[in-house]
């Protein structure tokens, strides 16, 4: 009997490790329209500022743009310079060295990142004005009576915006250079050690090169941060482009200008960009075995003074970012009890909440659209609109939101040109200066975290999961509700957290887009600053607060223990 061997046709055959590129244009569609709707502002920006008469140019050019580029730079170099300086001298301290409330500290760092920039800022300008705790101890001191009888220092200039924003940022350059610090093991600073290097030359010459990248990455996040922001420098009198953008349009009518302030605005942005994703791409860790990298340091004790000193030092931090600002809006919550019953304070909660919940649904929804796509097509074009979509969160929310405002107004006045001309009635502004507005921004501003925490978790299941449930019959969207969901719903609900944080943070887009009597608890506490009274917002404040907390207990638990950090 002969024997025989059955040949598989050559594009039948798969070679091991590669899966067969599958069609899906349902797919590929969905995910290009969401990424066209996180690039339409973008787009809009460029389009206003370059198809403009110009007229407004010379004047911004001689008046405005030098004077807020250069506090914008001067800002971003001192931002960079302490957010550099505390995030990884605290680090270096909790990973290295073992003293009292080591552990308290380690995840107490993370703690200012609970307190917007803006709100920071209303509570440093309490804490140090004339009739401030501060100024009241020195007076109490001295023996001064009136301003003229003694020097304080302002915080209303670029330096004191800087220490505002440094102090509720540099946790983003902390949990890097932490990360790190731990993930290098022991081995390398072990050998350094074994050739005669003192524990100081250790960690300038070997440790801290090799967290370089690292640490400009972190630095690049909060400089994005930093450029962002708009109600803290607005309230401290610091003229730097966001600032710019708001009073050309609003106080000059000008939209061109604004647009091109904007523009100005985004070529810094997407220099951090390159720069972040330059120090990511040089991020290289090696250790021979896996038990090395989890392997921590050893960290040597500091006993007596020097003990107290390190607590002291960790405890600053947390004290000056989130401490001052829980002391002033507590206080003034404590003297204001009757603030429980403001039907205003009661309105911008539930817009608030409704706002967040809705922007967390419709991100989540995005981030998982898009990351299913490109699990299924694997082709390149779907992991450069992922890519695209991802976009939104390096955008400063005055540019997301001229540019969204601009887009919506036109889409408006488009379907109310076709209602006039087929139907005879006008449909008015569907999409302008409404809810949904406020809600697109924050979900194209925050689908990047929604994205991220979901592709963690996808990372986390066996590979063919899904490829194993179809050949069992299962269709994709089916394989897809009845495998993948249940087991993503811990990162579904991380990304649902993050992105409701982030929303009822949220300034900047809100203020712009937001219709007539919309407020949230951020614009609620922003109008009584405004018109200064801050003490008044005392409790949306401490609302926010309290709410942001949530994404710090969740890391909470893996800080305290270094091989999960």
């Amino acid at each position: 009997m002969s024997s025989f061997t059955l040949r598989q046709p050559a594009s039948a055959a798969m070679k091991p490790g590669r899966t067969r590129r599958q069609r899906h244009p349902l797919s590929l569609f969905l995910a290009a329209i969401v990424a066209s709707v996180v690039l339409l502002p973008i787009i809009t920006i460029f389009i206003v500022a370059l198809s403009g008469s110009g007229a407004d140019w010379p004047h911004l050019a001689r008046y405005v743009l030098p004077r807020s580029a250069v506090t914008t730079f001067i800002l971003l170099a001192q931002v960079a310079f302490g957010t550099g300086i505390v995030g990884v001298g605290c680090a270096w301290l909790i990973v290295a060295y073992d003293f009292p409330l080591r552990r308290t500290l380690s995840w107490a760092l993370v703690l200012p990142l609970a307190v917007p920039p803006y709100l920071a800022a209303y509570a440093f300008a309490e804490f140090f004005d004339f009739v401030g705790p501060v100024q009241g101890a020195v007076r109490t001191l001295f023996g001064f009576e009136r301003p003229s009888d003694y020097w304080f220092p302002d915080i209303r200039t670029t330096t004191g915006a800087a220490i505002v924003m440094t102090s509720v940022t540099f946790p983003y350059v902390y949990l890097t250079a932490r990360v790190v610090f731990l993930m290098q093991g022991r081995n390398i600073a072990d050998v350094a050690r074994t050739l005669g290097a003192a524990p100081a030359r250790v960690f300038w010459r070997v440790l801290l090169p090799v967290a370089r990248p690292a640490i400009a990455a972190g630095v690049a996040l909060v400089l994005m941060e930093t450029i962002n922001d708009f109600g803290a420098v607005e309230h401290l009198g610091v003229r730097t482009l966001t600032l710019a953008v708001f009073s050309t349009w609003l106080n000059r009518g000008s939209l061109e200008g604004a647009a091109q302030i904007a523009l100005v605005m985004l070529v810094i942005v997407i220099f951090l960009l390159m720069a972040e994703h330059l120090a990511r791409r040089r991020q290289r860790f090696h250790a021979a075995r896996s038990t090395q990298i989890k392997a921590r340091p050893p960290r040597k004790p500091l006993l007596g003074l020097r003990g107290i000193a390190a607590t002291m030092l960790g405890l600053l931090p947390v004290l000056s970012g989130f401490g001052i600002p829980l002391a002033i809006f507590g206080r003034y919550a404590l003297n204001r009890p009757h603030q429980l019953a403001d039907p205003h304070l009661a309105e911008a909660l539930i817009t608030s909440l409704a706002t967040a919940l809705a922007t967390a649904l419709v991100a989540v929804c995005a981030a998982l659209l898009l990351l299913y796509a490109a699990s299924l097509t694997r082709s390149r074009g779907m992991a450069v609109l992922t890519r695209f979509a991802a976009i939104g969160y390096a955008l400063p929310g005055t540019i997301l939101a001229l540019g969204l405002l601009i887009s919506l107004a036109r889409f408006d006045n488009f379907i109310d040109g076709l209602a006039r001309e087929y139907a005879g009635f006008s449909t008015g502004l569907l999409f302008t200066g409404s809810a949904v507005a406020v809600v697109l921004a924050c979900a194209i501003r925050f689908l990047a975290l929604a994205e991220g925490a979901v592709q963690a978790g996808l990372a986390k299941l066996p590979p063919n999961l899904d490829e194993a449930a179809r050949s069992l019959g299962r269709s994709a969207p089916a394989s897809a509700a009845t495998v993948l969901l249940p087991l993503l719903k811990p990162a579904i609900l991380t990304a649902g957290i993050l992105v409701f944080v982030d929303t009822v943070k949220e300034l900047s887009a809100t203020i712009l887009l937001r219709p007539f009597g919309f407020n949230t608890l951020a614009t609620y506490v922003y109008e009584n600053a405004s018109r200064g009274a801050v003490e008044d917002g005392a409790m949306a404040a401490l609302a926010i607060i309290v709410t942001a907390i949530m994404p710090v207990i969740l890391l909470s638990g893996s800080l305290t223990r270094d091989r999960e950090a």
